[in-house]
């Protein structure tokens, strides 16, 4: 084959779709929730604030109560998934969040988006759980690159639902973003009968158990899984504290909340799989985990000194610092 030949580059680009059919579905799923995510995501807040009524601090309230008891589903939905089978627990998932997410058109009230969103996490975290069993027996030996391939489709969808975003932000009517709100929850319904094209992979048989609660008997993993947790956080400051910083406190266009989106979904397609796939053992990963940390100490203050700037000036610190976080995500 031709190097640069037509044939090359499709080859090239099948290789980055996945190695095999069950991998392309998968990332194919992924890229269709991913488009939906990046509808919602950026404008979610500010619809909620802005269109709703509801102060930030309740929006805040409402989202954080859904998170925590989204937190006690993980468990759970990892055993339903060992037991019935990774993929009809992650349709049956999607297809609560498409429910929740089209009843979001008629919260009015506190208490109705932390119900709405409650079900919505719990449904989230156990799909999340089923979601990684199923990459577990799809990926290649090469688990790592499987998941930079999957980050990149990912964010590649993002970039799509946030253009989207912009427009109905620019727009800033409430029929703009129920139209968000609706291609997010059908995005949940199409990747849930794309799931359908996966093979039914039986469940695998159950380990022996040795002892009750080993995990809290072992230090360096609760070190991990508590610095992961922090690091979490980072996700919640660029899907719902800055859209809200920024349409609230600066004195930056509407317009750089979907901007510093779609920087951040860009910059991860274009080197989530060059960066991703050198993470190879748990040092490789080490490393890049405190590096990711020192770039997040530097992105943040960032973020917040936009409020202190002109209005160009805001916006070139919002886009440098979500540049500067984006490497941090990576």
């Amino acid at each position: 084959m031709i190097k640069g030949s037509p044939d090359g580059r499709i080859a090239r680009l099948t290789r980055v779709a996945g190695d095999n059919g069950p991998e392309r579905v998968l990332i194919a799923a992924s890229f269709v929730n991913r488009v939906g995510n990046g509808l919602f995501n950026a404008a979610s807040a500010l619809y909620f604030t802005l269109v709703v009524g509801l102060p930030a601090a309740q929006v805040g309230a409402a989202l954080t109560v859904a998170g925590l008891i989204g937190l006690f589903a993980g468990i759970p939905g990892g055993h339903l998934a060992d037991r019935r089978g990774a993929r009809t627990i992650m349709m049956l998932s999607l297809a609560v969040q498409a429910v929740a997410m089209s009843a979001l058109v008629l919260v009015e009230s506190w208490t109705a988006l932390t119900v709405l969103a409650t079900v919505d996490q719990i449904a989230a975290a156990a799909g999340g759980a089923a979601w990684g069993a199923l990459v577990a027996r799809v990926g290649t030996d090469r688990p790592a690159l499987f998941r930079a391939k999957l980050r990149t489709f990912v964010n590649l969808g993002v970039i799509f639902g946030t253009v989207g975003s912009g427009l109905a932000v620019a727009a800033d009517t409430r029929g703009a973003y129920l139209a968000l709100i609706l291609g997010n929850a059908a995005s949940f319904a199409l990747c849930a009968l794309l799931l359908f094209l996966l093979p039914n992979y039986p469940p695998l048989p159950a380990p022996p158990r040795e002892r009750r609660r080993p995990a809290f008997s072992d230090r360096p993993y609760l070190t991990f899984t508590a610095l992961y947790g922090a690091m979490g956080l980072q996700y919640s400051v660029v899907s719902l504290l800055l859209p809200i910083w920024i349409a609230q406190h600066t004195e930056a266009p509407r317009w750089t909340v979907a901007a510093v989106f779609a920087v951040n979904a860009a910059f991860c397609v274009l080197l989530q799989t060059r960066i991703g796939s050198r993470i190879e053992t748990p040092h490789d990963g080490g490393r890049a985990f405190r590096n990711a940390g020192l770039l997040f100490l530097v992105s943040c203050p960032m973020m917040a000194l936009a409020a202190y700037t002109p209005v160009w000036a805001a916006a070139g610190l919002l886009v440098a610092a979500i540049f500067i976080h984006s490497l941090g995500e990576i």
